[in-house]
């Protein structure tokens, strides 16, 4: 998952603007009005269109495209600009290039429109075309997940979700196309209950004891809900749902909920500036951080160095089993950043998000490569093929050591119905001015998990109207 940036404010969308003048056309506005306006949304209702259609290149992308390219040093123009899309973004990145005396590499399916295929071309752009079409994605959302699942099997993409999406999706007897491959937040939460019974003197010592669930009010934030509710049910504790609302800068009602519950735990499952804001309040409310635990996502070092000793002794779950640079990592200090060609920070490499970056595109790769072993060396893969690929990862230690990774993920093996593998993670606590891990790796309940993720996954394809698949549809995907 991407770190969100905030907003920019309005100073810098001027700023942006007025750099953008000289290539940008000032459209006409249009004021809609009408009765049917007023049968569909009220009376007086004032909409207003912005008429890019008769901006350069018949969209408002070149808006976007110029914004980037003219934040760029020499050198980066020097390097040029690379896309992908099915047409308008080609067209204003390859507009965006040729205006910057730069050159633009553009991927575009070979069943996008001819006329914008020509057009980037006439702009000077180099243009791939894909006869295959994507062969994986990685949404970084679970919203879009949730969205996609319903999608990908009539696209024939693969959705790969390391660590977020939609947890029954580890039932790979149902979700075809989805791969929470090492951990998902049903195992998050599992782990994360596990641990504090571990700190309590065993789970049964949970008893009585108040676990609040601070969490964003998104599908994300929503997705460990079942599986707290079969923990407290299981050991007797009262679970407290606290959502808040994105962006998650506004939490004093929370806190001040949590301030007079006062709760034996938080648990906090937030995204971007909502982490930081609630170690701010925790702290403003006296709640103390050391019995804060929160999600992958909210705990990496954007969610902590910024908020001071707010921070200090809050915990959270990470999937890696290593914390740190890789040699993986070191060889792209050294033939990347070395030479200049570093995309992001140099200081970024190694750091939690990036590694799990790292990780998504590795598994992505192998994935690919695993395809390529089975339907032919070099050639280009289709989603249905690397699909098939994702059902059969096969990493073990010496592979990962291979690829540079070492011990920062754990073996993976997947298979038809299994689109997860053994999920495990570790706690850390943040110090004040790094992360250390406090536990050794924890491995979710499955005994639990399975009958959980299988209850759900026949209760979707109940309602999508789908067969699970058997045994002899896996031999016959497996065939192909």
């Amino acid at each position: 998952m991407i770190e969100t940036p905030a907003p920019p404010e309005i100073p810098a969308i001027r700023a942006a603007a007025e750099r953008n003048r000289a290539d940008i056309l000032v459209t006409p506005v249009h004021d809609w009005r009408g009765v049917e306006l007023d049968e569909r949304m009220g009376a007086g209702t004032e909409v207003v269109l912005k008429l890019e259609l008769f901006q350069h290149t018949g969209s408002f992308k070149p808006r976007g495209a110029l914004t980037v390219v003219n934040s760029l040093d020499a050198e980066a123009l020097r390097r040029g600009l690379t896309a992908v899309s099915a047409g308008n973004h080609a067209i204003a990145v390859a507009y965006a290039a040729a205006r910057r005396g730069t050159h633009a590499k553009v991927v575009m399916l070979g069943s996008a429109n001819a006329a914008r295929i020509a057009r980037c071309r006439q702009l000077g752009a180099e243009v791939i075309l894909s006869t295959t079409g994507a062969t994986a994605f990685d949404p970084q959302s679970t919203g879009i997940t949730f969205a996609l699942t319903d999608k990908a099997p009539g696209d024939k993409i693969p959705l790969i979700t390391p660590g977020y999406g939609l947890s029954a999706a580890a039932d790979g007897g149902v979700f075809k196309w989805n791969f929470p491959i090492l951990d998902t937040y049903w195992t998050a939460a599992d782990i994360l209950i596990q641990h504090i019974g571990k700190k309590e003197g065993g789970l049964e010592k949970l008893k009585g004891k108040k676990i609040a669930l601070v969490y964003h009010d998104s599908p994300y934030g929503k997705e460990p809900i079942p599986l707290l509710q079969e923990r407290a049910r299981m050991h007797g504790f009262e679970l407290q749902l606290l959502p808040v609302t994105a962006p998650g800068v506004e939490q004093k009602s929370t806190w001040l909920q949590v301030r007079q519950a006062r709760p034996d735990y938080v648990l906090l499952w937030g995204w971007g500036v909502m982490n930081s804001t609630a170690l701010k309040e925790a702290q403003a409310s006296g709640y103390p951080r050391e019995k804060m635990f929160g999600v992958y996502w909210s705990g990496t070092e954007p969610d902590v160095k910024d908020v001071g000793t707010a921070a200090n002794g809050y915990s959270a779950l990470n999937m890696q089993n290593e914390l740190g640079t890789t040699k993986a990592a070191q060889d792209i200090l050294k033939y990347v950043h070395a030479k200049g060609e570093g995309s992001g920070p140099k200081d970024e490499v190694g750091s939690i998000l990036y590694n799990n970056g790292m990780i998504i595109s590795m598994l992505t790769v192998e994935a690919v490569r695993r395809a390529q072993e089975r339907f032919g060396p070099g050639k280009p893969m289709t989603g249905e093929q690397v699909r098939w690929a994702f059902e059969n990862l096969a990493l073990d230690q010496k592979k990962l050591d291979s690829l540079g990774f070492g011990k920062l993920v754990r073996p993976i093996s997947t298979s038809c119905v299994d689109h997860m593998g053994v999920p495990t993670a570790r706690v850390q606590t943040w110090d004040g001015a790094k992360w250390n891990f406090v536990s050794p790796p924890i491995e979710a309940d499955l005994s639990l998990l399975k009958p959980m993720v299988k209850v759900a996954a026949d209760k979707y394809a109940a309602e999508k109207k789908l067969t699970r698949r058997t045994p002899a549809d896996c031999q016959s995907d497996a065939m192909k």
